[in-house]
């Protein structure tokens, strides 16, 4: 009898606090914006009062009446007027777990309503008090996560905002709490951009999995304890929802927020850095179309650091485990790679999307950051690494520079390759490291073709009939051929020195063909086409001279790249007795010696011939025939008799390999000390016929004359670009010895302020005392 008559006068108890709430509202509905401000202190104050019941219904009603509240505009702002207690309320409610499944969805829905109804309160009107202080943050948007992560279908919440219909937006907390999330960012400017998104990393890490507190997140344990990045389907889709939801020039708030996490999780697991380096890149593919600010720099430096560090954490595993192969080395340095590719993929993405003068500025910056061997530059420190780390930090490199050059179409190749840019990018191109290379040829390939032609090229082969192939190609510019006029040399004695890398394999010859290709397409007029006729012959006598004791493999691949390059070069010009004449022995080839063709050499199983010194001059590209072919046509054919020979640069000492000093025909020598071997070869054995050659005086002026011909011959007919750079080698080398002498003969004097010494390439300063300095005569009274 008494539960029924407390039961009963609770239930009235409830009624009366109905109808007063109701009273309540009404009256708020019909004061008037000047007369409000009395009522509104008593009326928050019975919110407050309903909130704080342990009963959901008055729970529910509290918010409700504030809801009505919020949506009243009022004329002036009320500075006294706080809501520090509705915030935490509502944000408690947010995270209810009643037992009961539909009394648990009701406060939740209150409370994520409620938090909406104070961020349209107070969110415009900065008189007020703010909701963009940190600690209401910490408290607002924990509560949004936490239940949108709870939505059943994540791939609705990946786009713009959508449009949900009433009842689907009154019902389900995750679709209210997204909404008042993207409300919530919409609203957000400048100043206070960080403090709204600021809160979305300290929560991944605690309250959305673990409902602890912002400063237990710190230690590392709680990322890998409640996998937050890993997976990280939520944290991709959450992102998309910021960058969706705030306006686009603020976009690079959040990139610089992504930034700086990822900087502060640097020694995490490689799975927890590859998740957060994929929601880099979801956020920079949305803020690449719009504005991003000055972060574009800032976004590739960290990228690059962060990869210097994945591949120091590699290194390091692979050390540590030496000589015992276990399961977990290896499996942290296949980690190591996910995050690795995840920079690659966001350093590409990113710069591919953006306008091309800033993408020739990110080129430039990525490529001096490759580290060169014994070059002094701005590249990342490599030093402690070894040449393994060098090495895979130059790949990745270039791998991030291939994806970045990916669809850029530069109206001049000037554009796409000034000098401050080609010349580090071919210094990893006389690398002794075939993949190097590779990914050079790859980059140029990307770089000089303006017209989509290169997938026509692709693979080394005789093409029958090129015109087949559709190649598209302009006239050349000016502006063309002065670049081949100034960097022409340069770039035939990198396809020249390709070829007689003894790594080479068919991926090798297939890009170096594609080289030549797309440079007769792209920059070739007649002048050019002569000297890549003359590189193409000096490429068919390295294989047959073969110096440099090439594989019969690499000899036979040089000839069939000769060989696919002239057929292709032939029809392009479509001079007929020069396509004659390569048709011709290429024929030959293919019935008596088909190794010298790319379609048998470049097979798994082809017999290679022992020897190339037997076979007949049919099976050669002479360049008597292709001069009188040429000629008749109009060319100017005399160049064709001077051999080519490749300009030495100081990147031969820089790419670790055997300067080709000795391979210039015409030298001085300058340096002592040659080797006693090359001394040896060049005396004669002293003979009566030797002798009887001495006297004969005229067969010394035949000699001289012939000489003097030969040199006037090479002046008159080599390029003038072939001869400065030989005057410059001589004039380098000149120099260089010069300073020497002079460093080794001229001391400044000792100085009490101290003497510069450089070590190891660091500078050091060592003082002189007075008293032990030695003074002239005249000085000294």
């Amino acid at each position: 009898m008494q539960t029924r008559k407390l039961e009963f006068r609770i239930s009235l108890i409830f009624r009366y606090v109905l109808i007063a709430m109701e009273a309540l509202d009404q009256l708020l509905m019909a004061c008037h914006s000047q007369s409000i401000k009395p009522f509104v202190e008593s009326f928050l104050h019975m919110v407050a009062k309903l909130l704080e019941s342990g009963e959901p219904k008055l729970q529910v009603l509290g918010t409700n009446s504030f809801v009505k509240f919020a949506n009243i505009e009022e004329d002036t702002p009320s500075y006294h007027r706080r809501y520090d207690f509705f915030v935490s309320r509502f944000s408690a409610m947010c995270h209810s777990c009643d037992h009961d499944p539909e009394t648990q969805t009701e406060i939740r829905i209150a409370g994520i309503r409620g938090i909406q109804g104070v961020v349209r309160k107070t969110v415009n009107d900065e008189l007020r008090a703010t909701i963009w202080e940190p600690q209401h943050m910490d408290k607002i948007v924990p509560s949004l996560l936490f239940n949108m992560q709870k939505i059943d279908d994540i791939d609705s919440r990946v786009g713009p905002p959508s449009s949900p219909t009433g009842g689907e937006k009154e019902e389900n907390p995750a679709v209210l709490a997204e909404n008042c999330f993207r409300e919530l960012l919409g609203r957000a400017t400048y100043g206070n951009m960080n403090n709204a998104v600021r809160p979305v990393f300290a929560i991944k890490c605690t309250c959305v999995f673990g409902m602890c507190t912002r400063k237990a997140a710190i230690p590392n344990r709680h990322l890998d304890h409640h996998r937050l990045w890993d997976p990280n389907e939520f944290a991709v889709s959450c992102f998309k929802i910021i960058m969706y939801s705030i306006q686009a020039q603020y976009s690079h708030h959040v990139i610089q927020e992504i930034l700086g996490h990822l900087d502060v999780r640097k020694r995490d697991s490689p799975r927890v850095r590859a998740g957060i380096i994929q929601v880099l890149l979801e956020a920079v593919a949305i803020a690449a179309k719009g504005s991003i600010g000055p972060t574009v720099l800032e976004v590739f430096n960290t990228l690059l650091k962060h990869l210097r560090i994945s591949v120091d954490f590699e290194l390091g595993d692979r050390r540590s485990s030496a000589g015992s192969a276990t399961f977990s080395t290896s499996s942290k340095e296949s980690d190591e790679r996910i995050v690795q590719n995840a920079i690659i993929q966001t350093i590409g993405f990113f710069g591919s999307n953006l306008p091309d003068y800033q993408r020739s500025e990110i080129m430039m910056f990525i490529m001096g950051k490759v580290p060169v061997f014994g070059a002094t530059s701005q590249s990342l420190d490599t030093s402690h690494l070894g040449d393994l780390g060098t090495r895979r930090i130059q790949i990745m490199l270039l791998r991030s520079l291939l994806m970045v050059t990916s669809g850029y179409k530069a109206t001049t190749i000037t554009n796409a390759l000034p000098p401050p840019f080609l010349d580090p990018l071919l210094s990893p191109s006389l690398m002794e490291d075939s993949e190097l290379r590779q990914l050079v040829l790859e980059i140029l390939h990307n770089l000089i073709d303006r017209h989509d032609n290169r997938a026509k090229l692709r693979g080394i082969r005789i093409i029958p009939d090129v015109s087949d192939l559709k190649i598209k190609r302009d006239k050349i510019s000016r502006q063309d051929v002065s670049f081949m006029k100034k960097h022409g040399q340069q770039l035939y004695r990198h396809i020249y020195l390709g070829c007689k890398e003894e790594d080479n394999v068919q991926k090798n010859f297939e890009l170096l063909f594609t080289s030549l290709a797309l440079t007769t397409i792209e920059l070739a007029n007649e002048e050019v086409v002569i000297d890549l006729i003359r590189l193409a012959i000096a490429l068919q006598d390295i294989a047959i001279i073969n110096e440099d004791n090439l594989p019969m493999f690499n000899r036979c691949g040089v000839m069939a790249l000769v060989a696919a390059y002239l057929n292709f070069l032939s029809q392009m010009i479509a001079v007929p007795a020069f396509c004659q004449h390569v048709s011709k022995v290429i024929e030959t080839r293919s019935l008596e010696a088909s190794y010298f063709l790319p379609e048998t050499i470049f097979k798994d199983k082809c017999n290679l011939p022992k020897s190339l010194e037997k076979h007949e001059k049919d099976l050669f590209f002479l360049t008597n025939k292709i001069a009188e072919s040429l000629g008749g046509s109009g060319y100017s054919v005399e160049r064709l008799s001077v051999p080519y020979v490749p300009q030495v640069t100081d990147e031969d000492r820089l790419s670790r390999r055997k300067s080709i000093v000795d391979t210039v025909s015409i030298q001085v020598d300058i340096l002592p000390g040659n080797n006693t071997e090359d001394k040896i070869d060049n005396t004669e054995e002293i003979t009566f016929e030797a002798l009887k050659k001495a006297i004969d005086n005229n067969g010394l002026e035949e000699q001289e004359k012939e000489k003097r011909r030969l040199v006037i011959e090479k002046f008159q007919k080599a390029p003038f670009e072939e001869i400065a750079a030989q005057c410059e080698t001589k004039a380098n080398l000149l120099h260089d010895r010069l300073a020497q002498i002079l460093e080794l003969t001229i001391r400044p004097p000792p100085s009490p302020s101290g003497t510069m010494t450089i070590t190891a390439g660091h500078a050091h300063y060592q003082s002189v005392p007075v008293y032990e300095m030695k003074f002239p005569d005249l000085c000294v009274y």
